[in-house]
């Protein structure tokens, strides 16, 4: 009787754990969209280190990415104010997060690629960026993409960015020899870049632009975008209902003029960088 009531009690754990709360908490829900509509609390995961989409400033970071999630959230939730914890989700631990409940949602310059769509639910996208490539301002050497042969280029972790340089198609583009450096984030690229220790740093331009207003006149953007890089909004595996919901929230934030506002708020001085006039072709919610 004993082992019988032992293994009838590991079944009501398994049971509970297998319906348990999105991001934490004491109450269970079936999907971020329902903890929105149902709690008003989310738990949602941005970069912490790029500016111009997500970086910290005092007790929140601000942002492209930042003021888009504040609206999508705000939106599944009927309206209603939203209380968020704010979780720094790096490029490296974001399917991670994702899947262990650490957070809820992703917004987090999040592109959407066939390896990660094996692991994450993706909503979106919401915003199409260009991978292009940033040198030193006095750089003379790099005018094109394909002059990364041979150069000196970062491998931030948990991006795909340096595949695009290095590896052929599908999952690359220029198939080039480049020489990879290491660092943790796009930060510590760019610092490395100021520093001589690398050629060039090569992301998305919305990345680039952000770094590049940090330090006027130190940089430069070499204006020659190469693939389109879509944003998506991360999501547990399997979250089809919240995927649905926040493509109707982004539908809305386009119809509404919101997402042109934002985006000329954070890229508007930027050269080269164009407000988007309608939202971009969604994903299928898997």
């Amino acid at each position: 009787m004993r082992a019988r009531r032992i293994w009838a009690a590991l079944a009501v754990a398994a049971t509970a754990a297998s319906l348990s709360a999105c991001g934490g908490g004491d109450e269970s829900y079936s999907s971020v969209a329902e903890k929105l509509e149902k709690s008003q609390k989310v738990v949602l995961g941005t970069k912490w280190d790029q500016p111009g989409l997500g970086l910290k400033k005092g007790s929140e970071p601000e942002g492209f990415d930042v003021d888009v999630a504040k609206y999508v959230v705000k939106e599944l939730a009927g309206g209603k104010d939203v209380d968020i914890t704010w979780k720094e989700s790096a490029s490296s631990n974001r399917e991670a997060f994702l899947a262990n409940g650490t957070v809820d949602i992703i917004f987090a310059s999040y592109s959407i690629t066939d390896s990660r769509k094996e692991k994450v639910t993706f909503g979106g996208p919401y915003i199409v960026a260009h991978q292009d490539v940033m040198v030193r301002s006095d750089d003379s050497a790099i005018t094109k993409p394909t002059d990364l042969a041979g150069k000196r280029i970062c491998q931030a972790a948990g991006s795909n960015s340096y595949k695009r340089i290095t590896d052929p198609p599908p999952d690359g583009e220029l198939n080039l020899d480049a020489q990879l450096v290491g660092a943790a984030t796009y930060s510590e690229c760019v610092s490395k870049l100021g520093g001589n220790n690398l050629d060039a740093v090569t992301t998305d331009d919305l990345i680039l632009a952000g770094f590049a207003g940090q330090a006027p006149g130190k940089f430069k953007i070499l204006g020659q975008p190469f693939t389109d890089e879509k944003y998506g909004i991360g999501l547990k595996k399997g979250d089809t209902k919240t995927c649905e919901a926040v493509n109707a929230a982004v539908t809305k934030m386009y119809q509404d003029g919101t997402a042109q506002q934002l985006f000329t708020k954070w890229f508007g001085q930027a050269q080269g960088l164009k407000a988007p006039t309608a939202a971009p072709t969604f994903e299928p919610c898997a």
